[in-house]
């Protein structure tokens, strides 16, 4: 008992400083990309060629982007750029409230906007929320526990994972939705009481990821609950818990503006 007692002591206070300060992320960690559609040689097609998932967008023009819904942050399209038009950047406010933001051009990122106030008086400043894995490598879940370890503390915001969705303000959608998991992600979105939200977590929740295309799954929730709307869209394979943490606090609208900045660590 001693022992550990003095490890504590030892290893003193875990938790990141964020929302109050700067977060921590190792020194690989690939955010938001930057794109100089300026760069770009006319016709070359290089880094759309080196994406698995077709998330370059009009490589070689003026009308460079990237899809970040679809992106796995591999960083494939960066190395293939010879032109430099690519870059990834540490920015980690990737979440957007509607599908079509997630679209990231050369211009300043939009960042998410908080619920209405009608609905933020409803959930107050917590939420509890029901997990549904719907057919994912657990890339994604494993981030999303992590969100709960000493680092991240989501709980020290109120925002908490229940086991029932009848307990639960809204649901939470990994994965591409496979068609086995797709009977149990619609119930357990309709057991889940309204006001609800839908949350959709990683690359594969949101275009089917390197799933896409497979007749296994419906790439996303949007294929896969065709009929429901989704309130926050949060990128990644996987996301980072704090891009995770992020988007929620921008939802409950408890950051606004551009948030605290990055400290890069070597992990």
């Amino acid at each position: 008992m001693i022992g550990i007692l003095r490890t504590r002591l030892r290893l003193g206070r875990q938790t990141i400083a964020y929302p109050n300060g700067p977060a921590r992320f190792p020194a690989r960690f690939r955010g938001r990309p930057a794109l100089d559609a300026g760069r770009c040689e006319a016709g070359c097609a290089e880094c759309a060629a080196a994406c698995p998932t077709e998330a370059v967008l009009g490589a070689g023009t003026k009308d460079l982007a990237i899809d970040l819904g679809a992106c796995l942050y591999c960083g494939r399209c960066e190395e293939a750029c010879s032109g430099g038009a690519i870059r990834f950047t540490r920015d980690y406010r990737l979440a957007m409230r509607s599908r079509s933001e997630l679209v990231a051009r050369g211009d300043e990122p939009r960042l998410a906007r908080a619920l209405d106030g009608r609905m933020r008086r409803l959930f107050g400043r917590s939420l509890k929320l029901r997990q549904v894995s719907a057919g994912g490598c657990n890339g994604c879940e494993a981030e999303l526990n992590a969100a709960g370890n000493v680092q991240f503390d989501l709980g020290r915001f109120g925002i908490q994972f229940v086991a029932s969705p009848r307990h639960a303000d809204g649901i939470v959608v990994t994965g591409p939705v496979s068609e086995n998991m797709r009977a149990a992600l619609r119930a357990t979105w309709e057991a889940t009481p309204a006001p609800r939200l839908v949350i959709a977590v990683g690359a594969c929740a949101i275009s089917g990821g390197p799933f896409r295309g497979s007749p296994a799954c419906h790439d996303g929730i949007a294929g896969g609950l065709p009929d429901v709307p989704v309130d926050l869209w949060i990128p990644g394979c996987p996301p980072h818990p704090v891009t995770v943490l992020d988007g929620l606090l921008r939802l409950l609208g408890r950051i606004e503006g551009d948030g605290p900045g990055v400290e890069v660590t070597q992990l």
